[in-house]
């Protein structure tokens, strides 16, 4: 298998061009493999993309544990960043089918290796039942043992779960991440977002990904996060948010109820490497 290796502020990936998005499925039962940091590559997720039928490209993420993900905002980039420089298409911006949708990132500038891009990446979704989560209301409470946790459940095609906290390096993500993820009330499991609002502005974020765990950015987390700080009155609609892998720029914009997102995507180098049977 011929791949390329990239990242989105540390957030890396496996990126596999294929021939259709049946073909992509295929490659889902190599994912712990190639995504295994001691035995094969190493990455947060093997990202196989190709020509869409319907739109400009596809694109399917499968996560280090073999389940796939419905949406990922750095591997979008660094697929949009590779399409583009290798002329796979010319569009830009350039419509990617995915599992959440029709996403639109946008090459904006910068140097072969490292772009700058910005994705459309559609509303958000604030309905329970489509997140999903169990429950009526997107602000709970969660009780895990002896702790409660005041969450903000959002989805950006993915689940989502906001925890606003005052000093996030007070918390034990390895440990309350997974607990949190796994929680009978989220029928999907839950990417889980550990948010500190530093001011209006301006927001630190370490997120604990589904399927994956503790990782160095997550552009969805990063996008439901600002929504979560707005919706409980701690953010306005555009704000730097700071991942320990660097920082996106997020707006959600009132106009048309969209959240924007603007970030790197780094090519690492490129590779092949023969599959296990």
């Amino acid at each position: 298998m011929e791949f390329v290796k990239m990242h989105g502020l540390g957030n890396d990936f496996v990126i596999t061009h294929v021939a259709s998005w049946q073909e992509a499925e295929v490659l889902q039962q190599y994912a712990v493999q190639l995504c295994d940091r001691y035995y094969g590559i190493g990455a947060d997720g093997l990202v196989a993309f190709g020509c869409g039928e319907d739109t400009d490209l596809f694109m399917r993420i499968f996560n280090p544990d073999g389940s796939e993900a419905e949406m990922c905002g750095n591997a979008i980039r660094c697929v949009a960043q590779y399409a583009w420089q290798n002329r796979i298409t010319n569009k830009n911006p350039v419509a990617v089918k995915t599992q959440a949708g029709v996403k639109y990132p946008e090459i904006l500038s910068g140097c072969e290796q490292n772009l700058l891009v910005r994705v459309d990446m559609g509303e958000p979704i604030l309905e329970p039942a489509s997140i999903p989560v169990l429950g009526s209301d997107i602000k709970t409470v969660i009780k895990i043992n002896d702790a409660s946790f005041e969450v903000t459940i959002v989805s950006m095609g993915n689940p989502h779960c906001i925890i606003l906290t005052e000093d996030i390096n007070k918390i034990d993500v390895a440990k309350w991440g997974p607990l949190i993820e796994n929680h009978s009330c989220f029928p999907a499991r839950t990417n889980v977002e550990f948010v500190q609002v530093n001011d209006p502005a301006d927001i630190s974020l370490i997120v604990w990904e589904r399927g994956a765990g503790i990782t160095q950015a997550c552009g969805t987390g990063a996008c439901a996060t600002l929504v979560a700080a707005v919706l409980n009155g701690q953010s306005e609609r555009k704000a730097t948010v700071h991942l320990p892998g660097g920082d996106l720029l997020i707006e959600w914009q009132e106009s048309d109820n969209h959240v924007y997102m603007t970030g790197p995507a780094t090519h690492v180098y490129k590779g092949s490497i023969e599959l296990n049977i």
